[in-house]
């Protein structure tokens, strides 16, 4: 396994770079000495210093050569995140600029010929099963309650194989996070993903907590700090193929509800509406690659949970400063 600091003084763009993932990433490649630019369309910078900020916007092709430019290593966080129930309802607003976004800055990349490029692709990519394997996405179709999301992501993946078949891209990275959660995460009720939306609702409303379904189904969470983590060791490993981040194990909607209830600093009833879908009964993800490769978390579940809710608490009114293109008007249905 390789020890020597591979990202000491390298010019590093990181897409996305003020979201959830975006930060823990930005903070690990500061304390590795490298030379940092983000891009992002949100409204608050990051505060550091050491950071070149731009704000740009993924979806415009020569805005993408221009940030990408003397760059050594991309980090393509950058994209479009919306609950189930968003993007069925917002199909176009989510496919479009997520396939935009991902053609743009990887095609960028190849002509100011960047060395080494990671895109962050999506348990999306997957069709309803008991464990997500990486060999398995393309022998079936993405599950019907992910289909733009799926299918939008699994062009990026398309994109990065052709560009490794006709331009000798090896140096690609294609990694498939799980329920990505934690600190800056989307809190909007409309369109966030489980975790953050029962915390939003529940520091809304702080009497009852109204969870769609049965609580039955099992998701695979895994924290944003494991996710930027595992961005690390894989550019650092030079590892090319498709891989798995999440925790390998299935945490039921129940348990996850209990979790939010242990540590709110308050006390609220719930309520099941069982008349309001569930969603795919499990999704877990098969980690046994990434864990070959010697990686493992170091956040847990209940920790996470701990953690998330004492930031939000602490910092909510930050969670309306971020871009959401779904309120973007010329993306609005007419």
């Amino acid at each position: 396994m390789k020890t020597k600091n591979y990202f000491y003084g390298k010019n590093i763009l990181v897409t996305g770079g003020t979201g959830m993932i975006g930060r823990p990433l930005v903070k690990i490649l500061l304390e590795k000495k490298a030379k940092v630019t983000v891009v992002s369309l949100d409204k608050h910078k990051l505060h550091s210093n050491s950071i070149k900020f731009i704000n740009a916007d993924l979806r415009d092709f020569n805005q993408c050569l221009k940030i990408s430019k003397n760059m050594d290593i991309v980090f393509q966080l950058a994209g479009v995140k919306g609950s189930p129930a968003m993007t069925s309802l917002r199909p176009a607003s989510f496919f479009v600029p997520t396939m935009m976004m991902s053609i743009n800055m990887m095609e960028a990349a190849r002509r100011n010929n960047v060395k080494r490029y990671l895109y962050t692709s999506s348990v999306g990519v997957y069709s309803p099963a008991d464990l997500f394997k990486e060999d398995d996405v393309w022998k079936t179709f993405p599950s019907p309650n992910d289909r733009f999301a799926g299918w939008a992501k699994r062009m990026g993946e398309l994109q990065a194989e052709s560009y490794k078949i006709e331009y000798n891209m090896k140096n690609i990275s294609i990694i498939r996070p799980a329920n990505v959660y934690g600190e800056y995460d989307n809190f909007d009720e409309e369109n966030a993903m489980v975790i953050p939306s029962l915390i939003k609702k529940a520091f809304s409303n702080k009497k009852k907590l109204i969870v769609w379904g049965d609580g039955s189904p099992k998701r695979d969470f895994v924290h944003a700090i494991d996710v930027a983590r595992s961005m690390i060791f894989v550019v650092e490993q030079n590892i090319n193929e498709p891989l798995n981040i999440g925790s390998g194990e299935g945490v039921s909607i129940k348990k996850i509800v209990k979790l939010i209830l242990k540590y709110l600093p308050f006390k609220l009833e719930v309520e099941w509406d069982k008349n309001k879908p569930s969603g795919d009964k499990i999704r877990i993800m098969d980690t046994t690659k990434l864990s070959s490769y010697g990686f493992k978390n170091i956040i847990s579940i209940e920790n996470g949970i701990k953690e998330t809710i004492n930031w939000y608490e602490k910092n909510y009114k930050q969670t309306n400063n971020r871009f959401n293109p779904f309120k973007e008007k010329v993306m609005m249905p007419k």
